[in-house]
């Protein structure tokens, strides 16, 4: 039998996300900036990201003391079109969103910039900062690295994390081009969707330590945490499906989120000391945002983008397939569908927020599933 899914609509749950984010120490301006970044994830129907991801990742961490609700944003070197930030292990979300201001601002200034950051921690997803790129007129590129989740080609050891590499675009139609994907075939987010509808993951997602596939989810959860359990990189397991494409630009975000900012990598990403010990995740972002004005009328771009995309989806279609989509349109089909609808609420989900509440006591709240 399915679970029961209750609907909460969209000012509900944001308005909840920010109490909760206030109830753990964030200040109320930040709180909004976080519940913003988690609601606009429920808004696209990218639903491994937003109040999915509240209690488990933001909540529990504040809360454990790894990461800290009151963000410092220290700006720690400085150029016309460049700057090197310290999150100092603040909210993430704070963190990106400054930083891609700060990214856009420059660029405004002289066409181009770029801001890297360090000692951050997990901010959400990489097409809300590309969305703002976008709604100024500009071309972003956005990556971050994660604690380790990736095996290499040919390897079965989780090293690299699930590192996005993303871009965006405005356009001449109703939404932007957002193209915000992980390096691996699939993410962390995306299983846990799965567990949380007690659904096996499908064959070719994650390998063990024999490079054996694997489909059994909640133990996978469990076991990628431990370094039992591998992501496969885009592409897959081997080179047979080009997985080293995959690897290769996990790799690229990895180095250009540590390297360039004198930030923390692969293993020293882990959450965890050499004791066992919970730490901060020290993770490291880059922003990037091109004035698409210096090179040509934003006009004359948007409507070239958006003939593009026209015809990319006018193409001729494969056998039973009813259409073609292009990078950031289901994100606004799924915006058009639950606007008047909400985000849908499952029963694991319905129990955190029970949580939650209570133990914050914002007793104003009443959800349907009580």
């Amino acid at each position: 039998m399915a679970e029961e899914v209750f609907w909460i609509d969209f000012k509900t749950m944001e308005n909840f996300m920010t109490d909760v984010f206030m109830g753990i120490g964030v200040p109320e301006s930040e709180a909004r900036i976080c519940a913003d970044l988690l609601i606009t994830a429920d808004k696209w129907g990218i639903d491994s990201h937003g109040i999915g991801r509240l209690k488990t990742i933001y909540y529990d961490r504040v809360r454990e003391g790894i990461q800290f609700p009151v963000t410092n944003f220290e700006v720690v070197r400085e150029g016309p079109t460049t700057a090197v930030v310290n999150g100092h292990h603040g909210m993430g979300h704070v963190i990106g969103k400054k930083a891609m201001e700060l990214t856009i601002d420059k660029a405004r200034r002289y066409g181009m910039g770029m801001v890297a950051v360090r000692d951050s921690t997990h901010f959400g997803i990489c097409g809300y900062y590309l969305n703002m790129a976008a709604e100024a007129g500009m071309i972003g590129l956005v990556g971050s690295n994660a604690r380790p989740s990736i095996a290499p080609t040919f390897g079965v050891e989780n090293m690299l994390g699930t590192n996005p590499l993303t871009f965006g675009f405005p356009t001449d139609e109703d939404f932007p081009f957002l193209l915000d994907c992980a390096t691996s075939v699939t993410q962390r987010g995306k299983i846990e969707v799965y567990g949380r509808a007690d659904r096996e993951i499908p064959h070719g997602w994650v390998i063990d330590r024999s490079g054996q596939s694997r489909t059994d989810t909640r133990q996978i959860l469990i076991d990628l945490v431990e370094g039992k359990a591998a992501l496969t990189p885009l592409g897959g397991i081997g080179e047979e499906n080009a997985g080293y494409k995959g690897y290769g630009y996990a790799t690229v975000v990895e180095v250009l989120s540590a390297a360039l900012q004198g930030g923390a990598f692969m293993k020293a990403l882990t959450g965890f000391d050499d004791s066992g010990e919970k730490v901060p995740y020290r993770l490291g972002h880059f922003f990037m945002a091109v004035d698409i004005a210096a090179f040509t009328a934003l006009e004359a771009f948007k409507k070239s983008a958006g003939e593009i995309l026209r015809r990319l989806r006018d193409s001729k279609k494969a056998p039973g397939q009813e259409r073609i989509y292009t990078a950031g349109e289901k994100e606004h089909l799924a915006w058009l569908e639950r606007k008047e609808r909400g985000v849908p609420v499952g029963k694991r989900l319905q129990q955190e927020m029970i949580a939650m509440r209570n133990e914050l006591d914002l007793s104003g709240y009443r959800f349907p599933f009580d």
